[in-house]
């Protein structure tokens, strides 16, 4: 099985290569997607990081509250979306 982080206050410059290096030094990254504005094309801050279950509790302990390119990362595991209110 697999777990999906949630990976907030990133500095707008941050690429998924630069989140999958960070995060495989703590298992095996099964998939990175950074998210950007749909408007603007402008990163949003924030990323999903997908990994093995083990592997996603470790690089959670590991990197939340560490710093990356000069911010503090928020790691924690991803819940999932709330539907929308029309």
């Amino acid at each position: 099985m697999s777990k999906s982080l949630y990976v907030g206050n990133l500095p707008w410059s941050a690429t998924e290569e630069e989140l999958q290096n960070l995060f495989s030094s703590h298992g095996n990254v099964l998939s990175v997607k950074l998210i950007s504005d749909r408007e603007t094309g402008r990163a949003r801050g924030f990323a999903f990081v997908e990994m093995d279950d083990a592997d996603a509790l470790t690089a959670a302990q590991a990197l939340d509250g560490a710093s990356f390119g000069g911010r503090t990362l928020r790691v924690n595991e991803a819940q999932p979306r709330a539907p929308r209110q029309h």
